[in-house]
């Protein structure tokens, strides 16, 4: 499509059971955010759709996790997701929720039209049944190893490790998730698309004609998924939370979360029309619009396989014109896990990083997934923001303000005949909305991002090579004409910047005195961008310096984080072998004081400690000292075993052993009485 009319962005709607994370910033709501804020700047028809996703099954495993109602889990959620998309300047034209009354219809109007159109198959077949929970098991309630990879922690519906998509009657020694029980099958009827009768439209449509214009990653997806076979599948299930399928005969059933969740769109869509006075159907049905899907990789079959098959089945819907999906985001070289806290959440972020959105937007940006896993790491988050927003970006623009504000109280100055310099320095600044503009419209948002802050290294080179400060001691009129072209290359950051770093943005402009007039064509077509004579306002810092104590506090919380994940998992070591009770009492063990203590020489672990133990004291020697400091430990009650035979250690004589334990955090702990109590003592 050459020139649409209108465009209709979508991003993937959240699971409300949980915040929302870097992963998904990264993944689908900055790339998508970036695309639409640029399209409303060439003045394009934009709409922007989201929503959360209120249905799928992870709503009522979390509830019964924390044992409140599935209502209280996503009111609760999705509240803290939209304001966390607020707070990031995630700039949705409409944010709904499957819950709302306008979905539920949408979706059973969907579901309906198909069914009567003899879209569906219906069927009698064999589902897994929990007999303790006396209920069916949706697929994530299916825990079990993935037929394919043989990952034994796969769920019903897909394996998360080798992303094959599948049923959980498939998996190899299904558990339930539930009660842990081994599911028994028992026969329910559900309605099904089937997907083979739509593989040779979806084969010629993706395979074919969007074999040049959609991202590798993706078309490799779709391929293997096609190439194996495409068999029909379940748009109905056993739940009791949901949209009720709406025919006689499915009491009891509701539309799968994997149906009514991409609906979610059209429905979400609708809202935002009524309330602007649009016609929706201009966003969904009309050739002239441009339909583009963001999404995380693991959506890539809903997107590019069920949904237009869904929508080609229905007959009145466009198809996406690209579906540009992002591979994973891991952390500090590990899987992003919400289960296991492994994860930078938005809200936090702006705890620890206050009206720092636009630096977290930045390098996710600049290392976005978008081909590869891609890694997030809290070094390379300060080196982006130190050795390129500040350095880099922040720097030409304070430098421009101040001396604008120092030679000529902020008045942009009447610039003189222009050099050879300034000329080729102006007309590469022209060239940059075209070349930025390319790499958005191909999806390259990584690329974008460093051809704007090329653009901030044009004028950081141009201020280096020109050197106003020293020029004006000798040619004020010469400075004049430099700063009139540095404050041109200002204006254009400021609007080039917007898709990227609104925050950024908006407050450069109210330094430049700019409002938004100023577009995106105008940088490559005006030869004036800030008129000599226009009042610029004092300079402020765009970005400040982020220190080593900031950064080494967030590799201590994810540390803390490793700890707990794996003091949560350990498992208790195996009972050892039985003993007699006769064997028990030949243990003396007795509680002591611990009177003097000292590292044990060229010894990292040990401390040599002198032990009063009632009957003697006595030196022993303990391989606690990476655990205490010796001072810290002087007149500290412990148990000693004391009829253990003697020793040397190093060197010295040990005569005893004190017996310790592991904290959660790997450290160790004595074994002590929980009152003081007099050395020599039995412990029995």
């Amino acid at each position: 499509m050459s020139t649409p009319k209108r465009y209709t962005i979508t991003a993937a709607l959240p699971y409300t059971n949980g915040p929302i994370h870097i992963g998904h910033l990264a993944g689908v709501y900055v790339p998508g955010d970036i695309y639409a804020r640029y399209l409303r700047q060439r003045g394009k028809d934009v709409a922007y759709i989201c929503g959360s996703d209120e249905h799928g099954v992870a709503i009522p495993m979390r509830a019964k996790k924390e044992g409140v109602t599935p209502q209280a889990i996503i009111d609760k959620y999705n509240g803290i997701i939209k304001k966390s998309f607020e707070d990031f300047g995630i700039s949705f034209d409409n944010y709904s929720r499957t819950s709302a009354e306008i979905h539920h219809k949408t979706a059973s109007d969907f579901f309906t039209k198909l069914y009567n159109d003899g879209e569906f198959i219906e069927e009698v077949t064999q589902q897994l049944y929990d007999e303790e929970a006396n209920q069916f098991l949706a697929d994530r309630f299916v825990i079990g190893t993935c037929p394919k990879c043989g990952n034994e922690e796969s769920y019903g519906d897909q394996c998360e490790k080798c992303g094959t998509s599948h049923n959980a009657t498939d998996l190899i020694n299904p558990k339930s998730a539930i009660t842990g029980n081994v599911p028994t099958l028992k026969e329910t009827k559900h309605w099904f698309l089937p997907l083979d009768k739509h593989e040779a439209f979806l084969r010629e449509w993706i395979l074919e004609g969007h074999k040049n214009d959609w991202k590798p990653n993706v078309l490799g997806q779709v391929k293997s998924w096609i190439d194996d076979g495409l068999r029909p599948r379940a748009v109905t299930r056993d739940l009791d939370w949901g949209i009720p399928v709406p025919v006689e005969g499915a009491e009891g059933k509701v539309l799968y979360v994997w149906f009514d969740a991409p609906i979610g769109y059209i429905s979400s869509t609708k809202e935002w029309a009524e309330r602007e006075g649009k016609n929706w159907e201009d966003y969904w049905k009309r050739d002239d619009t441009k339909l583009v899907h963001f999404i995380g990789k693991d959506n890539i079959v809903f997107h590019c396989i069920i949904f237009p098959a869904m929508l080609k089945a229905h007959g009145d819907f466009i198809l996406p014109d690209n579906v540009p999906a992002n591979e994973f985001l891991n952390l500090e070289g590990n899987k992003l896990s919400t289960s296991k806290n492994w994860a930078v959440w938005l809200h936090e972020y702006l705890e620890d990083f206050p009206n720092q959105q636009d630096v977290l937007r930045y390098t996710l940006t600049a290392n976005a997934p978008e081909n590869k896993d891609n890694d997030f790491t809290w070094k390379d988050f300060q080196a982006k923001n130190n050795n390129e927003l500040v350095a880099i970006f922040g720097n030409f623009i304070n430098r421009v303000v101040v001396l604008t504000n120092k030679y000529y109280n902020g008045v942009v100055p009447t610039p003189n005949d222009f050099s050879e310099v300034d000329e080729e320095t102006l007309e590469q600044l022209k060239q940059f909305p075209d070349v930025i503009a390319k790499s958005i419209e191909r999806y390259r948002f990584r690329e974008a991002s460093q051809e704007m802050m090329n653009l901030a290294r044009l004028g950081n080179k141009y201020l280096a090579d020109e050197e106003p400060w020293k020029v004006i001691k000798e040619d004020e009129e010469r400075t004049k004409t430099i700063m009139y072209v540095a404050l041109q290359i200002a204006a254009g950051l400021a609007v080039l910047s917007e898709p990227f770093l609104p925050f950024t943005s908006t407050k450069l402009k109210s330094i430049l005195n700019i409002d938004d007039n100023l577009t995106w064509n105008d940088i490559a077509e005006k030869d004036v961008l800030l008129a000599e004579n226009h009042q610029v306002n004092k300079a402020e810092l765009l970005f400040s310096k982020i220190e080593d104590a900031t950064i080494q506090a967030q590799l201590d919380k994810l540390e803390a984080t490793k700890k707990a994940n794996e003091a949560a998992n350990k498992v208790a070591e195996p009972q050892k072998d039985t003993i007699e009770f006769d064997d028990f009492t030949k243990m003396d063990m007795r509680v002591g004081t611990i009177l003097e203590a000292e590292k044990v020489a060229k010894a990292k672990k040990l401390l040599k400690l002198k032990v009063d133990v009632g009957i003697d004291v006595r030196t022993i020697v303990s391989g606690i000292a990476e655990s205490f400091k010796p001072e810290d430990i002087v007149g500290q009650q412990v148990t000693v075993l004391c009829n253990l035979a003697p020793r040397k250690i190093r060197g010295v004589e040990s005569q005893g052993m004190i017996l310790m334990t592991d904290t959660p955090d790997g450290k160790l702990a004595f074994v002590q009485p929980s009152e003081k109590v007099n050395n020599g003592e039995f412990i029995a």
